[in-house]
């Protein structure tokens, strides 16, 4: 049974690194064979709403799965030590769902191709990737994505204690994964009107998500959290004076 928990922590985690290299060419329109603006368009009305119910059935999935009342509800039907893996497996498989039934939008909201601007965003937007991807390692990459849970399992050993840790660019803003993938969505030298609801949707859904993260970490880390809070912005760097906090992404994407 160990040895299958590694298996399926490793399967998981593949699968969510292809579902996130699949990600970069599919917003970039380049490479996959589906990006966000591929394909025969259609009726405007029903590309509208089965779009924002793909990003909807993600935004469910990915905020119940990570709530923790939820998580303890989960781990009396399957063993702890893949809860965590199983996050991420079926937060991949809504957005390869996604992937596949995306109907594109085609209109053109701005097309700054080939112009110092357009190379700018396209900058600003692999900008977004690499803080995305630094992020996760900043904190525990391999926690994070549940590898660390069936390694400590096939081991049997205890999972380390989490400490609060605001490493780097946790000391610019509470959300660095959520800054990274905002600029990874705005920032593109072409934005179709697909891209700009996907864009739209998903940083609706996102700051929804934070703010119900940032409940459960005010609940979790007290006085240590709101001092936190106190002295970090949200998502925008630099920001003197936050509402509401969040001390390290660890518990949800």
């Amino acid at each position: 049974m160990r040895a299958w928990f590694v298996s399926y922590g490793v399967a998981s985690y593949l699968i969510f690194l292809g579902t996130v290299l699949y990600a970069v060419g599919f917003l970039g329109n380049q490479v996959v064979p589906k990006s966000i603006d591929s394909g025969a368009p259609g009726p405007v009305a029903l590309a509208l709403v089965v779009d924002a119910a793909l990003v909807g059935v993600f935004a469910v999935q990915h905020s119940v799965m990570a709530r923790s009342g939820f998580k303890t509800w989960w781990t009396r039907t399957i063993p702890p030590a893949i809860e965590r893996s199983t996050y991420v497996l079926f937060s991949s498989a809504a957005i390869i769902v996604l992937f596949w039934q995306w109907l594109p939008m085609p209109g053109t909201v701005w097309d700054l191709t080939g112009r110092p601007a357009g190379a700018a965003l396209t900058a600003v937007g692999w900008l977004g990737w690499v803080v995305v991807v630094s992020s996760t390692f900043l904190i525990n990459h391999f926690e994070l994505f549940g590898l660390q849970q069936v390694y400590v399992a096939f081991r049997e050993r205890p999972l380390p204690s989490k400490g609060f840790v605001t490493p780097f660019l946790y000391q610019l803003v509470r959300h660095p994964m959520m800054l990274g993938f905002l600029l990874a969505f705005w920032a593109t030298p072409s934005m179709s009107a697909g891209h700009l609801l996907f864009s739209v949707a998903m940083s609706g859904y996102m700051l929804v998500g934070v703010t119900l993260e940032e409940r459960d970490l005010r609940v979790a880390l007290g006085a240590q959290y709101d001092e936190y809070c106190r002295r970090v912005p949200m998502l925008i760097p630099f920001l003197k004076r936050p509402a509401s906090g969040e001390a390290k992404a660890r518990g949800a994407l």
